[in-house]
């Protein structure tokens, strides 16, 4: 019989709170003008010029220990909403450029179906169809193959 797994307990790093650091608050409790990235990309916003992080979000468990810092990886960080600028909008010849990338990942080179999805091209070098003979269902590509021209 095998030995059984140990599990370790995953314990806090307990650190105390210490006046050179970041000040932290508590979920609720932010003051205006400030916030995450993930706030800020709900607002169409890019940290822009800030630094770095001014100050940092405390996790739902350090709440409840308001001497000891957050070290927990469900901290977040924020951010100066003042300091923030819009995102930037891509060009057109970027977009054309992304979506010529994106063809070269999906477009079979065999059968010139372009699927929905990234195909194994650096394994297979095909689509799964033309590598296992079968045809495909219509629903998994957008573009029709190429027809020959009728002589």
């Amino acid at each position: 019989m095998p030995p059984t797994r140990t599990t370790r307990r995953r314990t806090a790093a307990r650190v105390p709170r210490s006046t050179t650091a970041l000040p932290e608050y508590d979920r609720g409790a932010v003051p205006a003008g400030l916030v995450t990235r993930r706030d800020m990309r709900a607002r169409n916003l890019s940290p822009g010029r800030n630094e770095g992080p001014v100050a940092i979000l405390r996790c739902k468990l350090c709440a409840t220990r308001p001497d000891w810092s957050c070290r927990h990886p469900t901290r977040g960080f924020l951010l100066r909403l003042d300091l923030a600028v819009p995102k930037r909008v891509p060009t057109l010849a970027q977009e054309w450029a992304l979506d010529r990338a994106m063809a070269a990942r999906t477009t079979c080179p065999r059968c010139k179906r372009r699927y929905e999805f990234c195909l194994p091209l650096r394994t297979q070098g095909v689509c799964d169809p033309c590598d296992k003979g079968y045809e495909p269902t219509p629903g998994t590509y957008t573009t029709p193959p190429a027809k020959p021209p009728l002589a």
